[in-house]
């Protein structure tokens, strides 16, 4: 079992959402996170001023997932997300070592 993490561009969700339930995968996670890459931020002018935009707004999609749809996964997260400019994001795999779905009490492969 793996976990793919993949950090995206906010206006990419739908697009992506709609490459993972394409391929079956039915439930996935969301958190709006801010960071930077190699762009480094940029500057905006807000009233006249210019101000520095040091942390920019992403999103972070994470995905429990068996180990042989991991590729699969990480082929719909790329193909749905990327733009070709700087800035597309991420992509990582974890491994889990155990799950449990605290509802039934199901198991790792079965709890996903």
């Amino acid at each position: 079992m793996k976990i793919v993490m993949a950090i995206i561009k906010p206006f990419k969700l739908e697009e992506v959402r709609d490459a993972l339930t394409g391929i079956g995968v039915h439930g996935l996670t969301v958190t709006e996170v801010k960071g930077y890459g190699r762009q480094k931020g940029h500057t905006e002018i807000y009233r006249g001023a210019e101000y520095a935009v040091s942390f920019l707004p992403k999103l972070k999609i994470e995905v429990a997932v068996a180990t042989d749809h991991v590729a699969k996964v990480v082929e719909a997260i790329t193909a749905a997300a990327k733009t070709g400019q700087i800035g597309d994001g991420k992509i990582f795999v974890f491994q889990i070592d155990h799950a449990v779905r605290i509802r039934t009490g199901e198991t790792d492969a079965d709890a996903l």
